[in-house]
């Protein structure tokens, strides 16, 4: 509903709910990446380097933990989020969200580490079941790639 502020409350638990994402990825925890979603809830993902806008669409808690386990090849990730807009929904139950985000992935490469860095914004749209928000949506939509050298992390030189 236009002109609608969202409380305090409510944007800070939707901060922490975009936040928790990042970190259950990082921490390689897709199950609980996939509990911040709806039960209906959807992932649509780019295909890069062929496509960098959303197109791979991953239904349900299932299909989220499923299409994200794609990184347990990528042994290092780091998420930091950038800037986030919330924006009320058509009802109260409902919100919409613009976040920034800057994603390492450090894989080895030819015996050193390279990071793949995706500078990318998620559109999401969220809904709250009983008191608790969850993704309804979220698009990934990537804006460039990066590739880096690593000299040094956990993982090695």
């Amino acid at each position: 509903m236009a002109g609608l502020v969202i409380p305090v409350e409510e944007r800070a638990a939707l901060h922490d709910l975009v936040h928790r994402y990042a970190a259950c990825v990082d921490e390689r925890d897709f199950a609980g990446v996939a509990r911040l979603f709806a039960d209906d809830g959807v992932l649509v993902l780019p295909d890069p380097p062929r496509e960098f806008d959303p197109v791979l669409e991953h239904r349900g808690p299932g299909g989220v933990a499923a299409a994200l386990s794609a990184l347990d090849d990528v042994p290092l990730t780091a998420h930091g989020i950038t800037g986030a807009v919330f924006d009320p929904g058509d009802d109260p139950a409902s919100a919409r969200g613009r976040i920034g985000c800057v994603a390492h992935h450090v894989s080895p490469r030819g015996g050193r580490f390279a990071d793949a860095v995706w500078h990318l914004r998620y559109r999401d749209r969220y809904v709250r079941a009983e008191g608790v928000w969850r993704f309804a949506r979220r698009e990934v939509r990537l804006d460039l790639i990066e590739t880096r050298e690593v000299r040094a992390s956990r993982l090695g030189r």
